[in-house]
């Protein structure tokens, strides 16, 4: 039976690290791509939390690194905001869409960005992920780093050819979201970049 937060046995022993059980689980038949939840498969579930060994096991038991659903949308989406890159190195390896969109963040890059995950941000960026790439609750990479203040990550992007000005997501733009979020660091940092103080809205 399918359902509740975690969807089923396999995504709940994933979830929490029982490496014994979910062997266990699979020896018996479960299926390791099975959908549903608040992470979508065990994969996810596992990735979120940086069990390793759960990891391998699932991707050895064919767990399907491409699978959409849940929360996070995706595995690499997955383990970018969990901030753990050799896991997320690992999952590109094997064939990951790095601009692959869906979940809360919209996309792998937008939730390093939110997360602070500076590791991941270039290597995601190294593998050719869209900067500009528009989705998710804060819209874009730029958008979700601003909010958070994390300065490093926003000059990062911006060297790399974020659009400062992009609209859309939750603030509607990177200048809004530092603002509302009192990052004046990051208000002075945009607005030396040309932040457009036009497009500001009261603040929400």
């Amino acid at each position: 039976m399918q359902g509740g937060f975690y969807g089923n046995a396999l995504q709940a022993a994933s979830n929490r690290g029982h490496d014994k059980i979910v062997e266990l689980l699979l020896s018996r038949g479960a299926n390791v791509n099975a959908q549903g939840g608040h992470y979508g498969n065990a994969l996810q579930a596992a990735l979120v939390e940086g069990h390793n060994k759960i990891i391998e096991l699932l991707l050895s038991r064919g767990a399907n690194v491409h699978a959409q659903g849940g929360h996070y949308g995706n595995a690499l989406q997955a383990a970018s905001t969990g901030g753990h890159d050799k896991i997320a190195e690992l999952l590109l390896i094997r064939g990951a869409n790095v601009n692959a969109q869906g979940g809360h963040h919209g996309n792998a890059l937008q939730a390093a960005s939110n997360r602070g995950h500076d590791k991941i941000v270039e290597l995601l960026l190294s593998r050719g992920a869209n900067i500009n790439a528009q989705g998710g609750h804060h819209g874009n990479a730029l958008q979700a780093a601003s909010s958070e203040g994390h300065d490093k990550i926003i000059k990062l992007l911006l060297s790399k050819g974020a659009n400062v000005n992009a609209q859309g997501g939750f603030y509607s733009n990177a200048l809004q979201a530092a603002l509302n979020k009192g990052h004046d660091k990051i208000v002075k940092l945009l607005l030396s970049k040309e932040a457009d103080v036009k497009r500001v809205k009261r603040t929400l």
